[in-house]
Parts: C-alpha cells; structure tokens; sequence
C-alpha cells in the first residue's frame, strides 16, 4: 500500500501543477487577448476613428500609440497595489480580481461612440478604461507566473512557469484571428465602423471562463508560510517599501532584462503594422495572417526555450536572445520591403523567436531574485515599471523615426541599443539555474533576522 501511495503522489502533484498551470494560462490569456486586441486597434482603426483632426495618417496612430501608452504608465501603479495585496492576502485572490476588472474596461471599449459622435469626450473615455485595462494588467503578470513558479520543482521551474509566457501569443492569436475574420466577412467600410467592436466584446465569454478556473487552485505551501511568518513576526516586513530597501539589485536586473525583450515585442507587433501599412499600403488581412502564422510559432516555442534554460542554465539563453534580437531589424525591414507575403511571414515570426529566448525565462529567473514574503512586489515592480521607458514608447518612437527620416535605419538602430543594455544586465546577473526558493527564503532570514521557513520543496 506505501508503495502504491508513493508511485501515486509525483502523479498527483503532477496533475495539481497542470490546474495551476491552467489556471494562470487562461487569465494571461484574457489580459493578453484584450491588451494586443488593443494594440492592433490602435494600428489600423483608432487613429481615424477617434483623433480624425489629427492631421496626417502617421500623426493619428502617434496619437493612438499615446493613449496606449497610458495602460502602460498604469502598469507600474497596479503593479505596486497588487503586489502589496498579493505578498499580503495571497496570490489566487488578487488574480480573480484583475481578470473582472480588465475584462470589464475592454467590453466598455468596444462599446465606445466615436469622436464624430460625442467629441472630446471619445478620445478621454477611451484614455480612462484604457488606465483600468493596465491598471489590472499590471497585477495580473506578477501573480500569474508566481502562482506557477512557487509550485514548480526546482530543477524544470524554467519550464513551468514560462507556460504563462506562452498564454501571451495565445491571447493575441485570438484576437487577430477574430480581426482577420471579421476583416474578411465585412467590407472594408463596415469593418473600420463597428466589425473592430466584435472583437473587444467577446472578450466577456473568456474572462467568465477564467474567472471559474481561478476559483479552483490553491496558494503554493511555501507562500503560506511566508505569509504565517509575516503575520508571526512584527520585524518581518512584505511589499513594495521593503522589496525597494531590501533588494534594489534585483528590482534594477528584472528592468535591464526586461527592456530589450519589451521593445523588441512591440516593435515586431505594433510597428511592423504601422511600417508596412503606410509606408507600402499593404493590406490589412494579409499583415494580420502573418501576425497570425508568428503568434502560432511563438507559443510552440516558449516552453520549449523554458526546457532550454533549464538545461545550460538562465544566463546563456537570455543573452542569446539579446544578441539575436540585435540584428533582428536590419534583416526583417528589408524582408518587409519585399511586399513577399512568406517572407513578411518569416520575418515576423523569426523576430518572435528572437523574443522567446528572453521571454521564456523571465518568470524564472525573476521569481528566483526575490525571497517569497516580497516576491510579487519585486517581480511586478520591475517587470511593470519598465514597461513604461520600453513596450509603451516602442511604437511611439518609431513611428516619430519614421516619420522623420523617412526610413527604418533608425529605427533598427534603436532595437539594437536597447538590445545591448539588455546584454549588460544579463552578463551581471548571476546564475539561478535549479536554485531552491526556500534556500532564498532562508537565507533572507538569516540576514534580517527572521525565523527561517519549515516548507519542504
């Protein structure tokens, strides 16, 4: 009987990882959906639809791009409250909040009357659900992986926890697919009129199935002892104040990392759009097939590059990533020039694969800069707060190259910066490969003085 009940229990754990897995899945994939549903919208139809007095057609997506910025700057401030919350009360909770409260912002958005309708007050309702649409966002990525990473076994929680980094180009497979077929069916003209908002309401059907799937998971053990020990110990502190006076390394090494990887992602999706959509008229079904065609790639190579930092370790693969990502422009602009719709298509996708080497392991290796009783706080404050100089500028900056130059060089020349401060920050990271969270949370307590954790890995 012992014997039977120790081959059942890997199985079990096994089984209760994969729910966990789930679980974060399907709500990255509702944030991720809505966020890139945005993203597109704002490339092909808001610059008209809600800043018609803009000026040239460039000058409408530059306006676009800014209130898409603004979810970005909101990123950073629920990354703080949701952290606080999420060290505090728990991950499993905060995360049912976030998946209502963006789901909610983008049905209101599809929902929106056009500045032909009501004026100033389109542009300034849809800069508000935008802030609660990152605002939410902003909570959401934190506690997603780290509801994964903290149940993973040492030795593959590369693999694990890059499983919610492969839910983003399942979200933006859906809502592309929705766009590219609602941009079939209608005419051009009943699509830029209200096809679009089909897309921004069937987001409500997959935040209810998100929101039921959360309610079903449990916290991981060794988050309960860190939360048992917060509340045991009045010296033993949690949160944003403590993860900024504690660890202002690690907060500082998630931002270099983040910061190439989030240009790069933006750029490929958002500029790509703009770039050829302006520059050769190129039309919008086909642009939204090869973002289609990438993202499909895209989420069968991210566990895989998970496998991969788990094998030769998280600092060899990121830096590939950055070197890679490096050159990526000044191949991919000249492909695009071409007006060959595969090799549009290989150039998208090769630069997501580009992405992937840095994207997968991220929740790794952040999760593993942090000791559990601050973890969310640091992981979501320097993911987030990043956002803000990186994915939100990308396409506004660009498009202003564009516009300026008159040609991609620069804009090429901009990736490959910010590839090389990414390149730094990998090189002075150390190696967290196989590391133990509780081996962290140990040695945390040794060096403020609190009681150790008793939670077996």
């Amino acid at each position: 009987m012992s014997d039977s009940n120790t081959a059942a229990a890997p199985q079990q754990e096994a089984s209760g990882l994969k729910r966990i897995v789930a679980a974060s899945m399907v709500g990255t994939v509702v944030e991720w959906y809505e966020f890139f549903l945005y993203a597109t919208a704002a490339s092909l139809i808001f610059g008209t639809f809600f800043f018609p007095d803009a000026g040239t057609e460039l000058d409408g997506i530059i306006a676009a791009f800014l209130t898409y910025a603004v979810g970005f700057i909101a990123r950073p401030l629920g990354g703080i409250v949701f952290g606080q919350i999420g060290d505090r009360l728990g991950r499993k909770h905060t995360l049912q909040v976030t998946i209502i409260l963006v789901g909610v912002a983008t049905f209101l958005m599809g929902c929106l009357p056009g500045f032909n309708a009501i004026g100033y007050w389109a542009p300034a309702l849809l800069v508000l659900l935008r802030f609660i649409q990152g605002f939410a966002v902003g909570g959401e990525w934190g506690g997603a992986v780290l509801l994964v990473a903290e149940h993973s076994p040492n030795r593959s929680r590369g693999f694990w926890a890059s499983w919610p980094q492969a839910a983003v180009p399942v979200g933006n497979l859906l809502a592309t697919l929705i766009l590219l077929g609602m941009s079939w069916i209608l005419p051009a003209e009943q699509f830029q009129g209200w096809g679009w908002r089909v897309a921004f309401w069937a987001s409500a059907i997959v935040v209810i199935i998100g929101y039921y799937i959360r309610t079903h998971v449990s916290e991981a053990p060794i988050f309960l002892e860190a939360r048992a020990q917060v509340e045991a110990e009045k010296a033993a502190a949690y949160g944003v104040l403590e993860v900024v006076k504690r660890y202002p390394r690690g907060i500082f090494g998630a931002m270099g990392l983040r910061f190439a990887e989030n240009i790069l992602y933006y750029i490929i999706v958002s500029f790509t759009i703009v770039y050829l959509k302006t520059v050769h008229a190129y039309d919008t079904s086909q642009l939204l097939l090869a973002l289609l065609v990438a993202h499909a790639i895209h989420f069968v190579v991210i566990p895989q590059v998970g496998r991969l930092s788990d094998a030769f370790g998280r600092k060899p693969v990121y830096l590939a990533g950055a070197v890679l990502g490096a050159t990526w422009p000044f191949f991919a602009f000249p492909m695009f020039d071409t007006l060959n719709p595969f090799l549009i298509i290989a150039a998208v996708t090769v630069g997501l694969c580009f992405h992937a080497l840095m994207y997968a392991g991220q929740p790794a290796i952040m999760a593993e800069m942090f000791p559990t009783r601050m973890r969310y706080s640091g992981v979501s404050l320097g993911y987030q707060v990043t956002s803000i100089v990186a994915g939100s500028m990308a396409p506004i900056i660009a498009t202003a190259l564009l516009q300026d130059f008159g040609t991609w060089l620069p804009v090429a020349v901009y990736v490959a910066a910010a590839c090389a401060v990414t390149a730094v920050a990998v090189i002075t990271l150390k190696e967290t490969r196989g590391v133990s969270l509780l081996d962290i949370d140990e040695a945390d307590a040794r060096r403020h003085g609190l009681r150790p954790a008793k939670v077996a890995q």
